[in-house]
């Protein structure tokens, strides 16, 4: 069986709040967008509870129902939206080619989607223990004491004793923060002594909420359905022995993994693996393949930004396919036509090579 072609003018890879603003702005331009649904449409909002720092809702929205909206509004501006597997990407020529098998551990292709430009929006994932308990609820207690955002879910435990598991500047930063809410902060860390940076070390240690909990790991998380988090099994790392430690909360912080594996040796990243954009616009090293939301942010990681950058990189490709030059992370513009403007805009690479002036003769 033949795959299905697919060609566009807009292809976005991800639906979280990254994408789907993407697509309402593709959509109100006219460009008929096509968002590539992953196993987890919605992107890491679907398994979040409570949002009350997404602007417009003053009392507060279910992450899944806040997901629905956004998909709606999309749908409703003429988004279409397509579910599969991307096994891979090939960024060389465009039209783009996204080979889609359909599922997971699947190889036959089922659908080979032509891009005219490319958002890539496929977001980030939190790195987890892989405990009983983790899971996200009705699996486990995520989303009932279980998190790994504390800019998202601090709010919700005031007064509080919680957990931090982690030794990097993502767990010192997180609880640190937390110390705004909680009353007390344990942090667990499976080493007698961070990695992180110095100075966080120096803040998190001046820090009379947050206590330390060396060479210890976390075995399970315990509570139920009802009662959220009650407490965690920890594990002496140096004698074995185990016990239960009581709290109300637990926060994973041992960093994310952007999901850009589909990208490595055709887009530039950073030593992690985020996607490096220009200073102003979401453009990659490639002209036409624009990239927004967590994949390529490191430090905020929130829905509101993710949003944001939706919507800048949607205006970019429009840029890109009216002709405008859309600026590129060396500071170069690029046309759709492939003609490169220097940083100072005085010449214009032509792409066959030739360099030409871009200053106007006014003699």
């Amino acid at each position: 069986m033949q795959p299905a072609e697919i060609h566009r003018e807009v292809v976005i890879l991800g639906s979280g709040p990254a994408g789907l603003t993407a697509a309402i702005y593709a959509a109100r331009a006219d460009m008929k967008p096509l968002v590539i649904e992953g196993p987890q449409p919605g992107g890491q909002l679907t398994i979040t509870t409570e949002v009350e720092n997404y602007p417009g809702f003053a009392k507060g929205i279910q992450g899944p129902e806040l997901m629905d909206e956004m998909r709606g509004q999309a749908a409703r501006f003429g988004t279409e939206f397509h579910t599969g597997w991307i096994s891979h990407v090939d960024l060389q020529h465009r039209p783009f080619t996204i080979h889609d098998v359909g599922e997971k551990d699947e190889t036959q292709v089922k659908a080979i989607i032509k891009a005219e430009t490319l958002i890539i929006a496929s977001g980030a994932s939190a790195k987890w223990l892989g405990i009983p308990g983790e899971a996200p609820a009705p699996y486990g207690l995520g989303g009932l004491g279980v998190s790994a955002c504390a800019t998202c879910d601090g709010f919700f435990f005031k007064g509080k004793e919680i957990i931090v598991v982690g030794g990097g500047d993502t767990a010192l930063e997180e609880a640190t923060f937390l110390t705004r809410y909680a009353s007390k902060v344990y942090l667990v860390h499976r080493r007698d002594r961070l990695r992180a940076s110095q100075i966080m070390q120096q803040k998190a240690r001046a820090n009379d909420k947050i206590e330390f909990i060396w060479n210890t790991g976390v075995e399970e998380i315990l509570g139920t359905q009802e009662s959220g988090v009650t407490g965690a099994r920890l594990k002496d790392l140096q004698t074995g022995e185990t016990r239960e430690f009581p709290c109300e909360g637990v926060f994973v912080a041992i960093g994310h993994k952007p999901n850009t594996d589909l990208f490595k040796n055709q887009l530039d990243m950073d030593e992690v693996g985020y996607l490096c954009t220009a200073a102003r616009t979401m453009a990659t090293n490639i002209p036409g393949v624009f990239a927004c939301g967590d994949v390529q942010d490191s430090v905020y990681r929130q829905a509101v930004t993710a949003a944001g950058t939706g919507c800048m990189a949607a205006i970019d490709a429009e840029r890109f396919l009216d002709s405008l030059p859309v600026e590129m992370p060396d500071h170069t513009e690029v046309t759709q036509e492939g003609e490169i403007i220097t940083p100072d805009h005085k010449l214009i690479i032509e792409p066959s090579g030739e360099v030409v002036s871009n200053i106007t003769d006014n003699g």
